[in-house]
């Protein structure tokens, strides 16, 4: 974990800043409290602070925040290859495809295996095609999808090319299992979820995610809020 030090950082100039996203925060509360906590330590009024790739209020894990100059490595950053950990709930299914939501059909799953899912997991690696989910920031006609969706509209999305590189099985406990994927920029989880549901035929969503590496950048380097506000507040010692 990077240790914040007085006048180590030249925040306005610009400083990629790693964090551990907590659970409930959307993306944009990490961003405004980091630029608050920031522009009260410069005493300045402005700071262009912005992150690299969302993850939802329901996932934790990775974010990379840039401020100042640094601004400008974003669409850099975004492009990079992604590792997330995902545990999956089998047989039931939400329209949102996550926790969202409430459960709105269940399947039996007794006949499911470690060995069915994994032959199942073959048909998602490499470069496939995938709809975003419904509850998702994808725009049509300019509004959001999930605005949509949340009005009771069902929003028909056009699937995008996307690459799954790695795909592993990591526990199997059913009703749940526990995959690590590593994918490229635009990959929705949650819809990858819904459709190995589909594949192994008694539906799935996504109950827990967590965000692990972008690009060279892991989270066992990031900072959590509550650290990058103690240390940068917390006055030099002699």
């Amino acid at each position: 974990m990077s240790i914040i030090k007085k006048d180590s950082y030249d925040f306005i100039n610009g400083e990629v800043l790693l964090f551990d996203k907590d659970l409930d925060w959307t993306s944009f509360d990490l961003v405004n409290r980091v630029r608050v906590l920031l522009c009260r330590k410069l005493n300045i009024k402005k700071l262009k602070v912005g992150h690299a790739g969302t993850l939802d209020p329901l996932a934790s894990g990775l974010m990379i925040l840039c401020t100042g100059k640094s601004t400008k490595l974003i669409d850099t950053y975004q492009a990079e290859e992604k590792e997330y950990i995902a545990t999956l709930k089998l047989g039931a299914t939400t329209p949102s495809f996550d926790m969202e939501t409430e459960e709105d059909s269940w399947s039996d799953i007794s006949e499911i295996t470690n060995a069915k899912i994994n032959l199942a997991l073959e048909k998602f690696k490499g470069e496939i095609d995938q709809v975003p989910p419904v509850f998702s920031a994808v725009k049509i006609n300019g509004k959001r999808a999930f605005s949509l969706a949340r009005k009771g509209e069902t929003p028909e999305l056009q699937a995008k090319k996307i690459t799954i590189s790695e795909l592993e099985l990591l526990t199997f406990a059913l009703p749940t299992i526990t995959l690590r994927i590593v994918c490229s920029k635009g990959t929705y989880i949650r819809a990858l979820a819904r459709d190995l549901g589909l594949e192994l035929g008694c539906g799935a969503y996504l109950t827990q995610l967590r965000r692990t590496r972008v690009g060279k950048f892991k989270v066992e380097d990031a900072m959590t809020v509550s650290f990058f506000s103690e240390n940068l507040t917390r006055p030099e010692t002699n």
